[in-house]
């Protein structure tokens, strides 16, 4: 069914002792954060940018399928990097479900560029979606996070914030997860005294289920002879390490940066 807001609400199943908002849930690592959580005791807010059809049915099949495992689910759809989206992602889940207890905030995109052709424009839509969207996210969610007995926030980096080489340029998205990680610290000072966790995950070279490079074997045996554990890894292999700092198992956690790379920034 579907709430005055057009956002989509599975039946639910009974009370659910958690609310995760999920961004960037139509693949890769956030679909399979998602499918990962769901179950019977979990309301899971999915959030796309759904910047087309096809990623609007990827995220409601992501939600059929969460469904189908127990959770009770909702959808929103939104560019976190535009004005206003990030505050209206936190109502939309506050109007569904009536609290939010976890936010993972997934949603971003690496783009290969030096410095030297960097241009404003690329440079600002990096920060807008990534740094700038996280702030929105949190700030708006706050007062929900407060109130949770099982407050956490994940945040997701990627090694391009801490592996630099000339052939493998990440100017601006280089810059924008670095911003992601300092601004998630922050707010992990900042929840500390209130029992909200707030950590950073970095994952190295991760399989994707879609875009141009997803099919391209070459691609990926390039990524795997870079990683010294000898292969990339999967969207799960990164999602299990959301879940466990999800977990109250977790609590102790905070303030961390913590990269799932098969060791790419040893060196």
């Amino acid at each position: 069914m579907s709430d005055a807001s057009g956002a989509h609400v599975s039946e639910a199943h009974g009370a659910a002792p958690r609310v995760v908002l999920i961004t960037g849930a139509g693949s890769g690592i956030g679909a399979a954060l998602a499918r990962r959580l769901a179950a019977p005791h979990t309301s899971l807010m999915l959030h796309a940018r759904g910047a087309d059809d096809a990623s609007r049915r990827r995220l409601v099949q992501v939600a059929a399928d969460c469904t189908a495992s127990g959770a009770r689910c909702a959808t929103v759809f939104g560019d976190l990097a535009e004005r206003g989206a990030s505050e209206h992602v936190i109502h939309q889940t506050l109007a569904s479900f009536g609290a939010l207890d976890q936010l993972v905030a997934n949603a971003g995109h690496a783009q290969r560029q030096t410095l030297a052709t960097l241009d404003p424009d690329t440079f600002s839509a990096a920060f807008a979606a990534m740094p700038a969207a996280f702030a929105a996210l949190v700030r708006r969610a706050m007062p929900a996070l407060e109130t949770s007995q099982r407050g956490r926030v994940v945040a997701l980096s990627s090694f391009v914030a801490h592996r630099y080489r000339a052939d493998a340029p990440f100017a601006a998205t280089a810059a924008a997860k670095a911003a992601l990680e300092a601004l998630a610290k922050t707010a992990a000072a900042e929840l500390a005294p209130l029992g909200v966790t707030v950590n950073c995950v970095a994952p190295g070279y991760t399989r994707k289920d879609r875009g141009p490079s997803a099919d391209n074997a070459a691609v990926w045996t390039r990524a795997a002879e870079a990683t010294p554990l000898g292969h990339v890894a999967e969207p799960a292999d990164v999602a299990a390490l959301i879940a466990f700092l999800l977990s109250d198992e977790a609590r102790h956690i905070t303030g961390q940066v913590i990269h799932v790379d098969g060791g790419l920034t040893l060196g």
